[in-house]
């Protein structure tokens, strides 16, 4: 499935018909000129929000002392004793293993990308990376998801290093997430980037949100799809791009 990126406002009594979600509104509702055709395809994402480092230098942050004290209350709120020698030095890890863990919103994806190779030999055809294992945070219980992406493109003249793929996955995969975004934003920065012919991303990843906690369903995955151009456009590059990333490992 592609991921679909659109804001979500909260619906009220005197929302105006384009505030609506189309499962507000009644087939009664829906005047013919303003149906949908059946190949609506995903909002593009503005290359602002994210081609550049996420964390600004004049953005204002808490201090390193602050973040550990917030750590503490925390530990308060579970019912610990942030004052017993076990948990004496755990503010000052967790902070660091939080710019360990978050170290993406300080990361460029476009500078990831930058340098390219124009030796190709009139290769046409699509590269693909496949099995980039990645670990993430979901933002909406900062808890961790992980798994693999597969990524292909179609150059166009130029490659890019392949370790640059896996580097940009981990750049978008470091900061708080959400699957879908996730593939969005990997297959939005290669299209805008590379300029190549067309992009697939396919993602499949376990969230602990779901296995350790709430319905603690162990082993369940989530897949998410971003095709761009050629791969968008024709479903027999997809199904090729889906058949090599299924094909077993020797």
């Amino acid at each position: 499935m592609d991921a679909l990126i659109k804001s979500l406002r909260p619906k009220t009594s005197d929302s105006k018909p384009s505030d609506l979600k189309p499962s507000d509104l009644k087939p009664s509702d829906v005047k013919p000129s303003e149906a949908k055709p059946a190949d609506v395809r995903p909002a593009e994402l503005d290359p602002s929000e994210f081609l550049a480092a996420a964390v600004r230098a004049d953005q204002p942050r808490p201090s390193r002392g602050e973040a550990e004290a917030a750590v503490q209350t925390l530990l308060s709120y579970i019912g610990e004793n942030p004052g017993r020698e076990g948990l004496l030095d755990t503010p000052r890890r967790v902070v660091e293993a939080f710019d360990e863990l978050y170290q993406g919103y300080h990361q460029c994806p476009a500078e990831v990308l930058d340098r390219t190779f124009g030796e190709t030999a009139g290769y046409d055809d699509f590269v693909l990376v496949r099995d980039i294992e990645f670990t993430s945070q979901c933002e909406h219980h900062m808890m961790p998801f992980y798994g693999r992406a597969h990524i292909a493109y179609t150059p166009v003249e130029r490659v890019v290093g392949l370790s640059k793929l896996a580097r940009l996955t981990d750049i978008f995969a470091r900061r708080l997430q959400t699957q879908e975004h996730l593939t969005a934003q990997i297959a939005a920065a290669i299209d805008e980037i590379l300029k190549p012919r067309g992009v697939a991303v396919l993602i499949e990843a376990e969230h602990t949100c779901m296995s350790v906690r709430g319905v603690a369903k162990h082993g369940a995955m989530t897949f998410t799809s971003r095709y761009t151009g050629m791969f968008r456009d024709n479903p027999a590059e997809q199904a090729r791009f889906m058949s090599l990333v299924r094909t077993p490992q020797r």
